[in-house]
């Protein structure tokens, strides 16, 4: 169990970040968000984290770790319930390889280039987006979310019969995508149907409180019954 304050180095629409948010939130551990952006390169959070990347989780005895899923087993380890790590060998494996497929695969293909384009290089960079990896993100996201579908049709959850790692995170990098407006669900009711039942829960809410300054969140996000 956790008992020292907490401070999560955060960036509202890093969907890492949102993943170990969601961990905290689900584990009713408090932590206070600082706000952090990363390619600002600000010395004193590099203290913290050399890498420059977020999130990182900082503890008041001067404890801190990055990388989200070390985040996320830290926080499962220490806070033992709910699990979020499956009950067998089996189901945490199985948990793990879709947290790697959404952390991996899906990230890197589908959100990574679309959040860069329409996020970052606004509020970053102030360079120009470009049009085409925007247009291969939302190929891409098509092709993926068929596989999301398939799951949630099988499933209670996207890893087994209970919530866990995997859950949140698809509901991470996909809340992204929904900030932005750029989901479509058409033919997906499955998935549609999973993503109402995370995005409905309490501890989703915070996550809908998010903006940024000059890209504000399209009117539905707010909407959890939609």
């Amino acid at each position: 169990m956790i008992n020292k304050d907490l401070f999560l180095y955060h960036f509202p629409l890093d969907p890492f970040c949102r993943k170990v948010r969601l961990t905290l939130l689900e584990k009713s551990i408090p932590v206070q968000l600082v706000m952090t952006k990363p390619w600002e390169r600000d010395p004193k959070f590099l203290q913290l984290n050399p890498l420059g990347t977020v999130p990182v989780l900082y503890e008041s005895d001067g404890y801190s770790l990055s990388g989200h899923q070390a985040i996320c087993e830290y926080l499962n380890e220490t806070q033992l319930t709910p699990n979020l790590l499956g009950e067998t060998p089996r189901g945490r494996a199985e948990i793990r390889r879709l947290t790697n497929w959404f952390d991996g695969p899906f990230y890197h293909d589908v959100v990574y280039p679309i959040l860069l384009e329409r996020v970052l290089k606004v509020i970053g960079t102030h360079e120009a987006p470009d049009a085409t990896l925007i247009r291969a993100g939302r190929e891409n996201l098509m092709k993926y979310m068929g596989y999301i579908d398939w799951l949630a049709g099988r499933r209670s959850f996207l890893g087994g019969r209970n919530l866990s790692f995997a859950d949140l995170a698809g509901a991470a990098q996909l809340s992204v995508l929904d900030y932005l407006g750029e989901l479509k669900w058409q033919g997906l009711t499955d998935a549609l149907a999973w993503y109402v039942k995370i995005k409905s829960r309490p501890t989703f809410a915070p996550l809908l409180l998010d903006q940024i300054g000059g890209i504000l969140p399209v009117p539905q996000y707010q909407d959890v019954d939609f």
